[in-house]
């Protein structure tokens, strides 16, 4: 039987290490995946109010085959800036792309990122011509490890999941025949990830071990289909989004990245109601590292690793949100 690694996090993934963040005046903050070496990659955008950064380059019929690190952000479109200062800390370090091998010609660190919006939390944002977001990515960056912190931390430090506090969350899973896949989650959705008139989360059926309370699905519940729960009151456009990156040690192309960055796209539907709607700008990025040989049938495999990412996704949004605590935000 498949079982979480030894952190349940997405750093079990072997070369995958996490740093994060976080400014409590403000009330954001900024989480960053780097791979040890730069990995295949790929993104899966949805909802209608994203925003991004490099989601184009990394496109599997783009020059760009591999990435330096992923970010995080809150902040709204401030937030994109945090991928400035990643991509500063790498380049220094001669990491990224690299045209022509030339020592006095900089590399081009490749450092995709999606933000979320938390600017109405109440934090003080009056940070004039100067905001947080490149340095608490350099900060983020010079934190990198395998251990991740949950619930108010990094990119879901000021997030809400509908009317809960929303968080950051991590989960993974280990195959029999050796596959590592994990994900992080930071959850500002609209949508309610938890059982109407319940604190069951949706995500139940997926959970393993009770990491986010063990609380199973109520007993013969009924659903009603217009019935949000506890989605958030007066919902602006742009103002949600539940942004995420999977990660797996087994050598995938870009196209296969992508793939994978889809089906893992399916776990923000086992855990959130509604989800991807116009008021969200939900984003998956997926990381491959290649240390683990592709099994034959290889399309089979990877339909596998792709519904074994969107489990760990729906577990790691209830971890977050679980590890924030349930009083209304």
């Amino acid at each position: 039987m498949a079982k979480p690694g030894a952190r349940n996090a997405i750093t079990d993934v072997a070369g995958i290490r996490v740093g994060q963040a976080d400014n409590a005046k403000v009330r954001t903050g900024v989480t960053v995946i780097v791979p040890d070496h730069r990995a295949a990659c790929g993104v899966d955008v949805r909802g209608g109010g994203p925003g991004t950064r490099e989601t184009d380059a990394i496109q599997p019929h783009t020059l760009v085959d591999a990435v330096d690190a992923i970010v995080l952000s809150g902040g709204s479109s401030y937030g994109l800036a945090a991928a400035d200062g990643v991509a500063g800390m790498l380049g220094a370090r001669r990491r990224g792309f690299e045209l022509f091998p030339d020592p006095e010609i900089p590399v081009s660190p490749v450092v995709p990122a999606a933000i979320l919006y938390d600017l109405a939390n109440g934090g003080d944002k009056a940070w004039g011509e100067v905001p947080p977001y490149a340095e608490l990515g350099r900060k983020a960056f010079e934190s990198v490890g395998r251990d991740v912190a949950e619930g108010r931390a990094g990119a879901g430090f000021g997030a809400s999941a509908g009317t809960l506090p929303g968080g950051l969350g991590t989960a993974s899973i280990v195959t029999n025949d050796g596959y590592t896949v994990g994900a992080i989650v930071a959850v500002n959705c609209f949508g309610s990830v938890q059982v109407p008139g319940s604190n069951a989360y949706w995500a139940a059926p997926y959970e393993i071990d009770g990491e986010f309370g063990g609380r199973g699905m109520p007993s013969g519940a009924r659903f009603d289909a217009e019935d949000w729960g506890a989605a958030k009151f007066n919902p602006a456009p742009g103002t949600n989004t539940t942004i995420a990156a999977v990660a797996t040690d087994a050598a995938l192309s870009a196209a296969d990245c992508k793939q994978l960055a889809q089906m893992a796209a399916a776990g923000f539907a086992r855990a959130i109601r509604p989800v991807f709607t116009p008021l969200d700008g939900d984003a998956v990025f997926a990381l491959a590292t290649g240390s683990n040989a592709l099994a034959d049938p290889a399309a089979f495999t990877l339909a596998r690793l792709g519904t074994l990412a969107a489990d760990c996704v729906a577990r790691a949004i209830a971890k977050g949100v679980h590890a924030s605590g349930e009083s209304t935000a």
